[in-house]
């Protein structure tokens, strides 16, 4: 479980919060295996007798204070009494871990339903209203997700076009059964898919039908449009419209699976491979939102295409929470897919949207083999409680809200990248009073559930059927967390978090995008850099007044004395520069944007520092490292003098030759050299697969590395005027600044 900070050191109350001019909060990464120190949890048993305060509900902790029959809440300073059992216990602290440590993590005992023995249940449900490339990449990611899966898992194989076909894998043959789909928007399945084929059939045991599902994977075949027009009734001049009943085909499974809730499974995950937009029968969406009408329209194409086009995905989420389905969305496709609308399906159920622009070079094989084999908790609930002087403000992330309860969050899937952000609001004017030894405290709860698969028996022997069995942990994760008061705005300032801040402003960007637009995320970001720059200058007292009058060669607008801030300007810049910020006239497709939004809201902060500031290094030979960091910049490239460049974009991994590099350089880099390794280790270190690229400067097309080089004054070929470098963004800002503190 790892916390970390805007900043260490807390505003001291309202006004020192509103002078230092950050973002107040901290980002939660629950399910990592170690804090952000790397320190591990002290594990337990028994997180059932936890001792709660009567008055907020916090849980005892190393920062209470203990007297024999009653302990004082750290939290909001309640006496509270001590049971008989809790006394025995804690006359041996040694055993106890909330004596030991602040991060604790103790087993729970299951309740009813919990107590079955589940089997973790996968299901793909393959577009075959695609093409042969397309499904070629489908069936390597399910071959790679097979090998996967752990043993005792089960499977099934579902379609769907025009109508939606279920796989029974487990006889001989391969059977496939199907139900058509109606073509009109609000029209039903004719029967249950549990009618057309009963779900024991339908789910198959990985462990023995490995080879039978691959056998089913390989019959697949895209339906010909002769098919989908005949069904669809709607061809026009050899024009294919509609044949992808994605939405009730999604809602017919999330029913199928339903029914045995809490009986085959306590947690199901559904792939869902889609290779354009669904087009047929209920929860079709129109994609002619997006083309040349908005310029005839006069519509801001930025904003029209953010919002969902209807609320049939965001309801069918809700469903799949409610039977403890997480959705897999992998869109393997380059038309307008309307994800703004698809995108609740996942995120809300704890899943993840993956967007693939090629068959060529996708990584979705890779992708599913690195979701399937990092453990995971499921089952997810999330509470952060505060000392009495603040309280929560918003919450960010992909869980769900809980109905009753206020600051509960439900997580359906969370695996150890996963991560979520918080804000903090003061109670009341007085914040934390400097007359009191009491310093704000945050306390984290986190209840999940883990498949623990069956313990190894010795290797000798026969395998028996227990071996098959898997079973169910329920664990509280708990950190408690003091942090100290700032007396000064300059102390706020020396504790900053700089990747923190990042996080909650891109949060923060993100949904006043989606709510007014991008331009309107854009501004809010520019104002953001110009207030924080002025209220710096004014508390470090650095603005001098020249015969009563201010201009730029006054302010100090890299931060020179405060090293903490000193990243958040290039940051801006870069989040400015970044395809989830730029104009559609740009050429930024809408799905590509929506895309990022949704992997940038889970990132941990470093990944998503990485991800909007490219690190780039460079090194004298693939077995020697030059120099560890550049700016984004050609004069950067020229100056270094350096022959092969390395550039980390998160999503990318580029190796780039300059064009005056020797020569006898082996190109692309060896096998285990420096330089391979590197890459090597950042592949494994990702919760996404990077895509690698070698470029060799002058002879290869070098535009995928030129693009990262974000800090050049003169941006070459955009065509846009208003694309400025980094040294006339801070001359922008300077301006900026001026005018705001007159």
């Amino acid at each position: 479980m790892a916390v970390r900070a805007t900043m260490t050191r807390f505003p001291g109350d309202p006004d020192a919060q509103e002078a230092c001019g950050l973002p107040w909060g901290v980002t939660l990464t629950p399910f990592a295996t170690k804090d952000e120190n790397s320190c591990p949890p002290v594990y337990g048993s028994e997180g059932h007798l936890l001792p709660r305060c009567e008055n907020c509900w916090a849980y005892y902790n190393t920062y209470c204070d203990q007297e024999q029959w009653a302990w004082t809440c750290a939290l909001c300073g309640t006496l509270n009494g001590l049971s008989s059992q809790s006394i025995a216990r804690y006359s041996l602290p040694d055993s106890c871990p909330e004596i030991l440590s602040s991060f604790i993590d103790l087993e729970l005992p299951l309740e009813g339903s919990e107590e079955m023995q589940p089997k973790p249940v996968y299901v793909a449900m393959v577009d075959l209203s695609s093409s042969e490339e397309f499904l070629e990449l489908t069936k390597s990611a399910l071959l790679a997700a097979l090998e996967a899966l752990g043993p005792g898992s089960l499977f099934g194989l579902a379609t769907f076009s025009h109508k939606i076909g279920l796989y029974d894998v487990q006889g001989a043959i391969p059977v496939v059964k199907n139900v058509f789909i109606p073509p009109d928007s609000d029209g039903n399945l004719a029967m249950d898919l549990e009618d057309v084929m009963p779900l024991f059939s339908f789910l198959a045991p990985v462990d023995t039908c490995k080879d039978r599902i691959a056998s089913a994977l390989e019959t697949l075949k895209p339906t010909t449009s002769w098919e989908r027009t005949t069904a669809a009734g709607q061809g026009l001049d050899g024009v294919l419209l509609g044949g992808r009943g994605f939405g009730v085909a999604m809602e017919a499974i999330l029913n199928y699976l339903g029914s045995e809730y809490g009986n085959t499974y306590a947690l199901a995950r559904v792939f869902a491979f889609l290779s354009g937009p669904p087009d047929y029968g209920p929860g079709q969406l129109d994609t002619r939102r997006y083309g040349e009408q908005y310029a005839s329209k006069g519509e801001d194409a930025d904003r029209a295409l953010l919002p969902e086009q209807t609320p049939f995905y965001k309801d069918l989420a809700a469903v799949a929470v409610q039977v403890g389905v997480c959705v897999d969305i992998f869109a393997v496709t380059n038309e307008y897919t309307d994800l703004a609308s698809l995108k609740f399906l996942s995120i809300e159920s704890g899943g993840s949207l993956f967007l693939y622009s090629n068959t060529d070079d996708s990584t979705l094989p890779q992708d599913m083999y690195r979701m399937l084999s990092r453990p995971y908790a499921f089952n997810c609930v999330l509470r952060l409680r505060t000392s009495t002087e603040f309280k929560l403000g918003h919450s960010y992330g992909h869980f769900f809200p809980d109905p009753q309860y206020e600051n509960v969050q439900h997580i359906i899937c969370c695996d150890s990248f996963a991560t979520y952000a918080y804000d903090f609001d003061f109670v009341n004017t007085t914040g934390f009073s400097r007359h009191t030894s009491e310093l704000p405290m945050l306390q984290i709860a986190f209840q999940y559930t883990v498949v623990v698969p069956p313990d190894e028996l010795s290797d000798s022997g026969p395998r028996s059927t227990s071996r098959e069995k898997y079973s169910l942990k329920r664990r509280l994760r708990i950190r408690t967390l003091q942090f100290g008061a700032a007396r000064s705005i300059n102390e706020i300032y020396d504790t900053v978090d700089p990747e923190a801040v990042l996080s909650i402003l891109v949060h923060k960007v993100i949904l006043a995008s989606l709510e007014k637009g991008v331009r309107e995320g854009r501004v809010l970001l520019h104002d953001w850099l110009v207030i924080l720059t002025a209220q710096y200058n004014d508390a470090c007292k650095i603005v001098q007044y020249e015969s009563g009058s201010l201009t730029t060669a006054n302010i100090d607008v890299g931060f020179s004395q405060c090293p903490q801030l000193q990243p958040l300007p290039r940051l801006v810049f870069a989040l400015l520069r970044n395809a989830l910020l730029r104009f559609h006239e740009e050429g930024v497709h809408p799905d590509y944007r929506i895309y990022l939004q949704c992997l940038f809201s889970a990132l941990e902060p470093s990944s998503l520092n990485r991800a909007v500031y490219p690190l780039l290094t460079s090194y004298s030979t693939p077995d020697k490292q030059a120099f560890p960091r550049h700016s984004l910049s050609r004069a950067a490239l020229i100056t270094s003098g350096s022959s092969i460049f390395f550039l980390d974009a998160f999503t990318s991994l580029i190796v780039y030759y300059s064009s005056t590099a020797d020569p006898a350089l082996p190109f692309p880099p060896p096998q285990n050299c420096l330089l391979r390794n590197t890459i090597n280790k950042l592949k494994q270190e990702r919760s996404i697969t990077p895509r690698i690229i070698f470029i060799r400067g002058g002879q290869d097309d070098a535009t995928a590395f030129e693009n990262y080089l974000i800090e050049e004054q003169d941006v070459e070929g955009s065509g846009f005027t208003s694309v400025l470098g980094f040294v006339s963004f801070l001359d922008e800002i300077s301006q900026s600044v001026v005018e705001y503190m007159k």
